[in-house]
């Protein structure tokens, strides 16, 4: 081992920071260690320059470690993260101030979700700290995978505040995206310094800081926080813990009685069986309230609707019918549906905003905006998907194997996207992968002629990213493929590749010619893998649920 890699591992040894190596490696690559070559800068100051060295917001970065005047790796962390916490928290407090004086039940609406959206934010900052605080060498490769999954959550809790104000009054949009421009600069440099030690970590080759790949994928442990949710979640009848029937012949009549039994922090799985019904409720899981798994009798038999939507004055997060925030939640066998129709634009059936979420044999029906995948990682095994506009939309690190996405009758003159990816950190570990899915149209709209326009997604922000591979695309889909958003907004920095696809549909020689359409190859296509992007073997492997880790044989 060279000298370099020892100081690295001595370093990170004593460490909890991971942000803090990058500093370590810039400084010895750099020759440095010797702080006596002129003594103008302090050691602390150097060691905020070099941890700031692979952010975007340099300056927010400095200003928000130079409280510190420490080198101390846990004193820096503490710092940069507290005064992010501080900063979220004054907005908080001026969004309180802000809904009381608000006139628009509109704005009103946006500036009281904004406060529960900060708060989450705020838990993911604590939680990365208390991650890096327990830092063990040999689980590098899972610490980095939670912590870039739970910063990117970080902003897209802040990005989804800022989206509420879509559609309000005045210019409430604008003043709330300054208050939130110091806190989305640090979440977005903590970000940045994680994902440069990701990057440093895979060159580097550093014993006994990566797991060992085959021994892992051989052994039969699991990481600590699947704890035995997911592994006894579908054998053959599992016992479940409540069991909700319309006829009186379970413990509750409703889905949500059901859920005020779960008790908070949950570590065991807490099965929910639904019996065949239609159950009109909105269900929502709380944050905290984890490890929750329905179980239905058939995605023909088990219905959860609702139909809250955005023309009757709900703000598109508030209208889902069933919300997931707790983590670790499963669902197998049940459709969620909402039924507000085309008309009533945005209308979410199904919000995922928790980790490690696995959806098996749904059926998800709607029309704008049907699924909202929001944040973390999120598995789709044997679903369907209905919908008219944006009907897969969000920010969240989802794979989808072998689902169906079927196009429905939309309003007049209106186009149709499948998907709606909305990255818009280009760090951020967002995406959309559609691997051996059915991509096509319900038989009315097959029929129409002509037929509503057809594609497979649009740039819904900045760095997009959306991923076809292997999977039949029907003659529903329009030769160009993508869709313009607004103007030529997001088309040079998304991230859209079709690989290995078939169909009616699938011809790309007349695709959008976007700077951001990529011509992939198999390296490219594997590492999007459900393995590798959404670190699947350690979480969906365990779950008994199908599932293919790399590339599926079609």
């Amino acid at each position: 081992m060279g000298v370099a890699k020892k100081i690295t591992v001595l370093s990170m040894s004593s460490v909890v920071l991971v942000a803090v190596v990058v500093a370590v490696v810039v400084g010895v690559n750099k020759g440095g260690g010797d702080e006596s070559g002129g003594g103008q800068i302090s050691t602390a100051s150097k060691s905020v320059k070099a941890m700031c060295q692979p952010c975007d917001y340099k300056d927010t970065c400095a200003e928000s470690l130079s409280h510190a005047n420490s080198t101390d790796p846990k004193e820096l962390i503490k710092t940069g993260f507290e005064v992010g916490i501080t900063h979220m928290k004054e907005v908080i407090a001026n969004s309180t101030t802000l809904e009381q004086a608000s006139k628009d039940p509109r704005t009103s609406q946006a500036y009281g979700l904004c406060k529960d959206l900060l708060n989450t934010a705020i838990d993911d900052l604590h939680r990365s700290f208390d991650k890096v605080s327990k830092f063990e060498p040999s689980k590098m490769d899972d610490y980095l995978a939670d912590l870039k999954t739970w910063l990117t959550g970080v902003g897209t809790y802040q990005d989804t505040c800022i989206d509420a104000f879509q559609n309000t009054s005045g210019d409430a949009g604008e003043k709330m995206k300054k208050l939130l421009k110091t806190s989305s600069e640090i979440s977005s440099n903590a970000l940045a310094m994680v994902s440069e030690l990701t990057s440093m970590l895979s060159h580097l080759d550093i014993p006994g800081f990566t797991q060992n790949k085959e021994r892992r994928l051989l052994s039969t442990e699991y990481p600590e926080w699947v704890d035995h949710p997911q592994r006894r979640l579908l054998q053959s009848n599992p016992k479940p813990n409540a069991v909700v029937a319309q006829d009186g012949s379970g413990q509750f009549k409703t889905v949500n009685d059901a859920l005020k039994t779960v008790p908070q922090k949950n570590t065991a799985p807490f099965i929910i069986q639904i019996k065949a019904g239609v159950y009109k409720e909105y269900v929502d899981i709380p944050r905290h309230v984890d490890n929750v798994v329905f179980i239905g009798e058939g995605a023909a038999k088990t219905k959860i609707t609702g139909n809250k939507n955005f023309i009757d004055g709900i703000n598109t997060y508030r209208t889902s019918t069933v919300a997931v925030n707790g983590e670790g939640f499963m669902a197998k066998d049940i459709a969620i549906e909402n039924s507000a129709g085309a008309e009533k634009h945005q209308a979410v059936a199904l919000r995922v905003s928790g980790d490690r979420a696995i959806i098996y044999r749904c059926q998800l029906d709607g029309y704008q905006d049907t699924l909202y995948a929001h944040t973390y990682r999120q598995f789709y095994r044997e679903c369907t998907i209905t919908g008219t506009i944006d009907f897969i939309f969000g920010d969240a690190a989802s794979t989808f194997q072998s689902c169906t996405m079927k196009v429905r009758k939309p309003m007049d003159n209106q186009g149709c996207m499948v998907t709606a990816q909305g990255r818009k950190e280009k760090r951020g570990t967002g995406g959309i992968v559609l691997q051996n899915c059915t991509i096509t149209a319900e038989d009315d709209v097959l029929s129409m002629n002509p037929a509503p326009k057809q594609y497979l997604g649009r740039p819904w922000k900045e760095f997009s990213r959306t991923i076809i591979m292997q999977s039949f695309i029907d003659k529903n889909i329009v030769p160009e493929g993508w869709s313009p958003w607004t103007g030529t907004f997001g088309q040079d920095t998304c991230y859209y590749a079709e690989y290995q696809n078939r169909g009616p549909g699938s011809d790309t020689s007349k695709r959008v010619k976007w700077k951001g359409i990529q011509n992939i190859i198999q390296e490219d296509a594997e590492s999007f893998t459900a393995s590798k992007f959404i670190q699947g073997d350690t979480w969906v492997k365990s779950s008994d649920v199908p599932y293919d880790s790399g590339m599926m044989k079609v």
